[in-house]
């Protein structure tokens, strides 16, 4: 039970600095302070006229900010630069992807870097469509030269999706330091 407890707090700690980095990017907007809270979905729920993203992990945080006029959605994602077990790799790759994957340069946790671009392109998908994506929704290209990459989401996703112009492809941005991988992508109004 302490061991619990404690991932308890450390999730609650998280949950509050993400929330107090949301705060800070509204700041950044020249908004006032406003609590950025949680949809029963437990996506963060950003005032009126203005589109957000946070994420957390283990000893980081970040939060970003944009008004709803100038950017149609933005997402990001941190994680801790490790290897990802089996089982989550085979749920978050795609054959393809991970003959791609097999292709770049040795030394970085390429796996990692997948997941984390696959769920800031969720988190750019979700407040635009409303619908879920799943791992396999989304193929991702890679390119480690520029730090950029690009999701093709699937085309049947795109054909349900219940709005008149669903994002068919989201491009952003990811970096590898020592202790994290992060990535980022903003769509643009049409």
């Amino acid at each position: 039970a302490c061991l619990g407890d404690r991932a308890v707090a450390g999730r609650r700690r998280d949950f509050t600095a993400g929330r107090l980095c949301a705060r800070r990017a509204l700041a950044g907007l020249g908004l006032p302070a406003a609590p950025v809270v949680t949809a029963p979905d437990r996506s963060p729920v950003w005032p009126v006229g203005v589109v957000g993203t946070i994420t957390h992990t283990t000893g980081y945080c970040a939060a970003a900010a944009a008004h709803a006029t100038q950017v149609r959605s933005v997402g990001m994602d941190a994680e801790r630069r490790q290897d990802l077990s089996p089982g989550v790799r085979r749920r978050v790759c795609l054959p393809e992807e991970e003959d791609a994957l097999a292709r770049l340069p040795a030394g970085a946790p390429w796996p990692t870097v997948l997941f984390s671009v696959k769920e800031t392109v969720y988190k750019v998908w979700y407040p635009v469509v409303g619908t879920w994506l799943d791992f396999a929704d989304a193929r991702v290209t890679l390119d480690p030269g520029a730090g950029t990459f690009t999701a093709q989401i699937a085309p049947a996703r795109v054909a349900s999706a219940p709005v008149t112009d669903p994002p068919a492809s989201i491009a952003g941005r990811f970096v590898i330091d020592a202790d994290l991988v992060r990535t980022a992508a903003v769509l643009v109004p049409r």
